[in-house]
């Protein structure tokens, strides 16, 4: 059974050659979907990567681009900013190999906040009990079960969520205890209260079937070209 990594890039010059460095160091095939940097974030990762692959911008659509051409029966969904532990490869095979369909790494933050353990200790947690997995935790599944259950949407916001669940009713994740290394920069940039209440009022709202366009504008994010 084989692995296919694939890494959604936009502008991430500063660190996608330690992302793509961690795990090329693992038994799998890494491709890389490029939304159109204009930086040299290309030119970085096409000296770790196996393919660079251009998609329309949008996390969801970069990474369905990227699984439409992976070789793995296995696809793991990386973060450009999240490093993988160094037997993530070994440990989703195992995981796989005992009956689970998909699943998804416990979470650490990396930065000087001494509030980060907590906020990561409280989303893994959060995430074992509701089933829910967030991108950041690197979430692996079954190719075959991927395409079961269409990919994901094509949504600017709450894909990680919406992928979950449509995979939630399937089967029940597996909830590797082993921690992906994720950047808590958004977190150092805006505020801790205020990026954890901004999370929590765009899922509140999403779920009360506000437009994920919108809310992807407000969190930041340029919305999708149609």
């Amino acid at each position: 059974m084989s692995l296919s990594i694939i890494v959604p890039m936009l502008n991430e010059e500063a660190g996608i050659d330690a992302t793509l460095a961690a795990a090329r160091e693992l038994e799998a095939e890494i491709i890389v979907v490029d939304g159109g940097s204009s930086d040299k974030s290309v030119e970085i990762a096409s000296t770790l990567a196996d393919q660079i692959v251009p998609a329309p911008r949008g996390r969801a659509r970069q990474m369905n681009a990227g699984a439409a051409v992976a070789q793995g029966d296995v696809l793991l969904f990386l973060h450009a900013d999240t490093r993988l532990p160094a037997t993530a490869d070994r440990l989703i095979l195992e995981a796989i190999n005992d009956g689970a369909d998909w699943g998804r790494f416990d979470l650490r933050i990396s930065g000087k906040s001494r509030w980060f353990p907590v906020i990561a200790a409280f989303m893994n947690q959060r995430s074992r009990l509701t089933g829910i997995a967030t991108g950041d935790q690197a979430i692996f599944v079954k190719c075959s079960v991927f395409e079961q259950i269409g990919g994901f949407p094509d949504l600017p916001l709450m894909e990680d969520i919406v992928l979950s669940q449509r995979l939630k009713a399937v089967s029940r994740p597996a909830c590797l205890r082993a921690k992906v290394t994720t950047a808590g920069r958004r977190w150092e940039k805006h505020g801790i209260l205020r990026t954890i209440l901004t999370m929590w009022w765009l899922r509140l709202r999403f779920y009360f079937g506000a437009d994920p366009q919108q809310l992807a504008i407000e969190y930041g994010y340029a919305p999708n070209a149609q």
